[in-house]
């Protein structure tokens, strides 16, 4: 059987999982009894909430007696290291193109790995039935991009594709026919996309590109076999990163089909399968028959840019409720999730129970606090900071290029907010009603700023940022929060009497009658210090009637703060508390004279 290895590349939400749910349903293998989840890729409750893919995921399918390797790649900037190394392992790509919004910063980053990497691309212009599409827009803007990324003569020649991923239709010409579905892509991709370069006579090479984790078989390695033949059972060397070599056992093989993972006897040079039996493997390591260790170039692994400060609980609500408090647990956990994320790092911080957990992004942290929370972990989390390196002596940070959308109404406030946080304008233009602004700006700039700008934009903006490179410190401060804190005073319960006083001080987080304890954080000041106030105060209960009729307290609304909202919120001093129940806001001295204690220490210092 004829082997195809392709990727699917695009910017966030352009499509990919929705277009690869379509085509699973046109394998020879699929049950038409069966039913396909909805984004069946996105298998983690995260994915599916959201509508993003996190994680990269293989799958095949076949397809007129060939096998079709497909591998759903992330579209979010903080997962782009993934892309990056799938190249490694297939021959061509399939771009994905939202004909509404066109080109976006992603579009630009995840082709320029692919034309890196020599890849042949088809390009499916999708969505073509969304309102306001502009198909001959779009496929002059993907024109253009090949042309600035310097594709060869051979990569400009691609076919261009028109799809729906939504109704399961796709077509050669700029318009939808009912009665033609995922046809089209897949005999182009047949036609157009190379067989693999494969040796099957030769001595084994294979190199994982991506690693998955199993509880019952431990770390796996997902990767593509470049020569050779793999058995199960047979006996292996792993070329490590560093030049040693390890021999091994293969225990099992799996090679995907549909959703399921089929474990298989042996595979061969082409295909890409899952391999189990080395339980440290990592990306970039290569796999070869004993006495032939000849290794493959090491594969890139981005590194982090951002990094959060990990704690136990110590508020006076610790083990209240969440089942896996301990730091022995929490440590087990980090370094489960390092067995699977290759772009992570954790580090223990000694003599203590906190560890720096380093990442691609905000978001990528993020999901892992909420990954925890929902698995019943208890802990406390820093604001994130970005990564500074010493390059010659010098300070350096990272930079990203930013792309926003958003209706032009809102552009003087968007520019407003970028210039505070130290952005510079490269380009700016109108499409409609809608104007889009290109900025390069420090990554701290980005840190909490999607929650004030989708505020800003009342939820029509669009932002699109990737990492840029890293630049020298120019700035002490890019930012931070100008706002104080409303701090409780002592614990108890909240009440509806003392929110009422307090309204005109600040804008409240909690409602009556919530559980609060001394240092909490229980609302944003109006002022540019923190404050310190009785959010539990009664009303005095006397025998004295009042000259006026008592009158019924309405409250304001308190602002929700999920996790982004706190991330987004804090400064240096706080953390927030994450329990599977709550997510609460502290200062990380609870006790108002341990802070200006050593709020006296450091400006005397």
């Amino acid at each position: 059987m004829e082997i195809r290895n392709i990727a699917i590349i695009a910017h966030v939400d352009h499509g990919k999982t929705t277009l690869v749910n379509q085509l699973l349903k046109h394998s020879e293998r699929y049950d038409a009894h069966s039913q396909l989840d909805d984004r069946v890729m996105d298998s983690n409750d995260i994915e599916r909430e959201r509508g993003i893919t996190i994680l990269a995921k293989n799958t095949a399918i076949i397809y007129k007696k060939y096998r079709i390797n497909i591998l759903d790649t992330p579209g979010h900037a903080d997962f782009g290291g993934e892309v990056e190394r799938i190249m490694h392992m297939v021959d061509g790509v399939l771009l994905l193109v939202d004909a509404y919004e066109g080109v976006m910063p992603q579009t630009r980053f995840v082709l320029k790995k692919a034309l890196e990497a020599k890849l042949l691309p088809i390009v499916v212009v999708n969505k073509i039935d969304r309102k306001f599409a502009d198909i001959q827009r779009t496929v002059n803007e993907i024109y253009d991009l090949f042309i600035d990324l310097g594709a060869d003569e051979h990569q400009l020649d691609f076919p261009v594709l028109y799809a729906s991923g939504i109704q399961g239709l796709a077509n050669y010409k700029p318009h939808l026919d009912m009665d033609i579905k995922m046809e089209p892509i897949l005999d182009t991709i047949i036609d157009f996309i190379p067989r693999p370069n494969q040796d099957e006579t030769g001595h084994l090479q294979f190199q994982p590109a991506l690693i998955d984790y199993n509880d019952y078989v431990g770390r796996m390695g997902i990767g593509k076999i470049y020569k050779g033949k793999m058995t199960v059972n047979d006996t292996v060397s792993c070329v490590r990163m560093d030049g040693s070599i390890i021999q091994f056992r293969i225990q099992k093989i799996f090679q995907s089909m549909g959703m399921e993972k089929i474990e298989v006897e042996s595979a061969d040079a082409g295909d890409i399968v899952s391999i189990a039996g080395l339980p440290d493997i990592h990306v970039g390591e290569t796999i070869t028959e004993v006495g032939y260790e000849d290794a493959l170039p090491h594969l890139h692994i981005d590194e982090p840019t951002v990094q959060i400060t990990f704690l136990t609980n110590n508020s006076p609500f610790a083990g209240k409720e969440g089942k896996f408090v301990t730091a022995s647990k929490i440590d087990e956990r980090l370094f489960k999730e390092t067995q699977k994320d290759v772009s992570l790092r954790v580090e223990r911080i000694q003599s203590s129970e906190a560890w720096t957990v380093s990442g691609r992004g905000e978001l990528h942290l993020g999901i892992l606090i909420e990954n925890m929370r929902r698995e019943n972990f208890e802990f406390q989390v820093s604001r994130p900071r970005v990564i500074v390196k010493q390059i010659d002596g010098v300070k350096h940070e990272p930079y990203e290029d930013v792309q926003i959308d958003c209706p032009s109404e809102f552009m003087g406030t968007v520019i407003e907010m970028l210039g505070e946080r130290k952005g510079d304008l490269v380009t700016m233009k109108q499409i409609g009603d809608y104007s889009r602004i290109h900025y390069t700006m420090p990554s701290r700039g980005l840190i909490g700023f999607m929650t004030q700008f989708l505020t800003a934009t009342k939820g029509y903006g669009i932002i699109s940022h990737i990492f840029l490179d890293y630049r020298p410190v120019v700035y002490d401060t890019v930012g931070n929060r100008r706002t104080g804190s409303l701090v409780s005073l002592n614990s108890g319960m909240t009440t509806a009497y003392a929110i009422g006083r307090l309204e005109d001080r600040g804008q409240m987080f909690l409602e009556p009658r919530v559980h609060v304890y001394e240092g909490m954080i229980i609302g944003e000041a109006n002022k540019d210090t923190d404050m310190v106030v009785n959010v539990t105060q009664e009303k005095q209960l006397t025998n004295m009637r009042s000259a006026g009729k008592d009158s019924t307290v309405v409250l304001r609304k308190p602002r929700l703060m999920n996790l982004e909202a706190c991330l987004a919120f804090i400064n240096d001093d706080e953390l927030i508390e994450i329990t599977p129940k709550n997510i609460r806001l502290r200062k990380a001295l609870l006790r108002a004279n341990d802070r200006k204690k050593a709020f006296y220490n450091e400006t005397n210092e």
